[in-house]
């Protein structure tokens, strides 16, 4: 069968509309009622592989982040047996996968985009509500706008794939080129804090005909198991996607131990990324093929304020862009720079916008933040808020509670030396870090920008003068991957800024971008003579 029948039109895509939950909203009365009936309920998560659900007894709680002692779920792990059986059942239905036409592939996934935006909506909010601690608005433009643009986006980037073909050289040859899928299976890895790219890491390379193991994080378990059990009901095939909630290295280590690992698609820490990378590495000499391996690992995201900056502004960006989501973005703004003359100003209305401020359990519609995600980031959190208060100034925020859920407070800190630990690294929480630079230090300021963080994730700058916006655009070139002028640096929008970033942020593949598929597609050249010479002779020989 042909792996490419056709280069077909497929539906414009359109960015999926945020819905407001405004008190009067009906979408509100049912998320609030989908919401309570998960609550209520204990559920069983299996491993599936090929199609089979496996309930092994080696279980794990699945917990709310805002009330730790309330279960939702029970996740069964697999046994060293299960994870070689998920490899198999992955290997057996690559070929019949892979050997689809690729607008059969892509109707599953419009099938999947269109559910979710149906009747699948409720449920896959309700769950990372729950599960991850999101509001109501932060869950849908996560679980249920992103992963429907991931989803109508990446099938038009994929055909757009299909049709780029070579142009015909002489007349008597005709040049093509295929698309095929890797030599074997991704190895999806996924983190906790985003639905969408929980479910994107692994469909984004079976939407190009690979077969995939995916791996969820354990702390994000209960909307991971509600995104499977959409998947096969929008028509994805048993063995195409296998399902291994288990303990990274359980699972891990026998995954890359097979000579048939194609690909990793991950997103998570760097020190998990660096040590598969490096395991990939040590692995070379037995792979079949050289697996890509596609990461995206965090960020230490900065807001640089030029002297023009419009104050109100800057406020929102830095409430919003830092504590959103309780800062659990790998793009959350974690460090601000403030000219001297802005601060005293940016620092009141912060403070303000902080005060007012809601937390608490975000089955309570009029909470803006929810807890952090378990009880190992709630101590981190801590000790950070413990070092701010020692070694710096806490400005507004510093307090914790983790008696009912994981409450870190909203926490602004101001330090006197831009190469505090602080400014350096990655805490992703609700912790902003400011350093206030003289006026006349706008260039010295930028080299500080550049060259204190080893990631380069996201960013952002603000002024009203070209120039400042100009020069800091350039002089920041390698410092973020996504870069945004006037505007926080979260919220990039599948189809408008395609995400990622360089350095220790990972390998800037941009996700929900071609760039991303392409590195699930194994290129293969065909020339065609239409009329092979019948003579060995060529014309100088005479």
């Amino acid at each position: 069968m042909s792996s490419a029948p056709g280069i077909f039109q497929v539906p414009p895509p359109t960015n999926e509309p945020v819905r407001a939950y405004a008190p009067a909203d009906p979408g509100r009365t049912a998320l609030q009622a989908e919401v309570e009936r998960q609550a209520s309920e204990v559920v069983e998560i299996p491993c599936v592989v090929g199609g089979r659900e496996v309930f092994t007894g080696d279980t794990i709680d699945v917990t709310m982040p805002c009330d730790h002692g309330h279960v939702l779920a029970r996740a069964h792990l697999p046994s060293p047996a299960l994870v070689q059986e998920a490899i198999d059942s992955s290997l057996a239905a690559r070929a019949a996968w892979a050997g689809l036409p690729w607008n059969e592939r892509a109707s599953v996934f419009l099938r999947a985009a269109e559910l979710l935006a149906g009747p699948w909506r409720d449920r896959l909010n309700a769950s990372t509500m729950l599960g991850q601690g999101k509001t109501c608005h932060q869950a849908d433009i996560d679980a249920a706008c992103e992963l429907i643009d991931f989803w109508r986006f990446n099938v038009s980037y994929a055909r757009d794939i299909m049709a780029d073909q070579p142009p015909v050289s002489t007349s008597t040859a005709w040049n093509r080129l295929e698309q095929r899928a890797l030599e074997g299976f991704v190895f999806a890895v996924t983190p906790f804090n985003f639905t969408s790219i929980a479910l994107n890491l692994p469909t984004a390379p079976a939407l190009m005909g690979n077969v995939a193991i995916w791996k969820p994080s354990s702390t994000q378990l209960a909307s991971a198991w509600v995104g499977f059990e959409l998947l096969r009901e929008a028509g994805v095939p048993d063995g195409v996607i296998n399902f291994l909630p288990g303990h990274g290295a359980d699972v891990g280590d026998a995954v890359l131990a097979s000579p048939h690992l194609a690909g990793l698609h991950f997103t998570g820490s760097t020190a998990t990324f660096q040590h598969l990378w490096r395991t990939i590495g040590q692995n070379i000499d037995r792979y079949r093929t050289y697996p890509r391996i596609v990461g995206e690992t965090g960020g230490k995201d900065f807001i640089l304020a030029h002297k023009s900056a419009d104050l109100d502004r800057l406020a929102v960006a830095v409430v919003r862009g830092g504590f959103e989501f309780q800062g659990q973005k790998c793009s959350a703004a974690s460090r601000i720079y403030v000219p001297r003359s802005l601060w005293a100003g940016l620092k009141d209305r912060v403070t303000a916008m902080m005060g007012e401020l809601t937390m608490g359990d975000t089955r309570d519609f009029s909470n803006f933040l929810g807890a952090v995600i378990d009880q190992r980031a709630f101590d981190k959190h801590r000790r950070y808020q413990d070092l701010a208060r020692d070694t710096a100034r806490v400005v507004q925020g510093g307090g914790a509670d983790g008696s009912t859920g994981w409450f870190v407070e909203p926490t602004l800190v101001e330090v006197e030396d831009p190469h505090h630990r602080l400014m350096e690294e990655e805490i992703f929480g609700p912790i902003v870090t400011a350093f206030v630079y003289e006026d006349a230090d706008w260039d010295r300021t930028l080299q500080a920008v550049d060259r204190t963080s080893p990631y380069a994730l996201t960013g952002a700058v603000f002024a009203q003068d070209r120039h400042a916006v100009a020069q800091a655009t350039s002089a920041l070139r390698d410092s973020a991957g996504n870069f945004y002028i006037n505007d926080k640096p979260t919220g990039a929008v599948v189809g408008q800024q395609p995400f990622g970033g360089a350095r220790a942020s990972g390998t800037n593949d941009k996700a929900g971008s071609p760039l991303n598929l392409q590195r699930w597609t194994s290129p293969r050249t065909i020339k065609e003579n239409l009329c092979p010479p019948k003579g060995w002779r060529y014309p100088f020989l005479g």
